[in-house]
């Protein structure tokens, strides 16, 4: 999955409850002629990234590039159950990308409208929040 190779703190705070505003930065195509944008602000974990990259890659029949245009670098931390309240931070269970609204996802090239708007379909019904494709022409 996707997972940083070195990070200076192994644990860190989440940052707030709630992600305001919208993506200033990754917000246009730079590099695909299609892309999937996400409409809502969320937390993507690096298992529904890497579900949605092999729905495309598969609608794609091994023609064509794809770019991630995203990164989980924050980590997640969870106490085992029925552990006792205090004794310090929890281990490390998975890592999360912030969305803001108005990030592109996923971007695609070399592939025609028809299977690249499947493919984009297709995986963004494993992202947990609404989506849309996006086209340079």
């Amino acid at each position: 999955m996707l997972v940083p190779a070195k990070t200076k703190y192994r644990k860190s705070q989440k940052g707030g409850k709630k992600i305001l505003g919208v993506s200033a930065v990754g917000n246009v195509l730079s590099f695909g002629s299609f892309g999937l944008k996400a409409l809502e602000p969320s937390k993507l974990n690096s298992k529904q990234i890497e579900s949605a990259r092999k729905v495309i890659t598969r609608y794609m029949k091994r023609s064509g590039k794809l770019w991630i245009m995203v990164f989980p670098h924050t980590p997640v931390t969870r106490k085992p159950a029925e552990v006792r309240m205090g004794s310090g931070k929890g281990n490390i269970e998975y890592y999360i990308a912030k969305i803001k609204p108005g990030r592109v996802i996923f971007e695609i090239d070399g592939i025609d409208f028809e299977s690249a708007h499947n493919a984009l379909l297709k995986a963004g019904s494993k992202l947990p929040f609404k989506t849309k494709i996006i086209n340079n022409n």
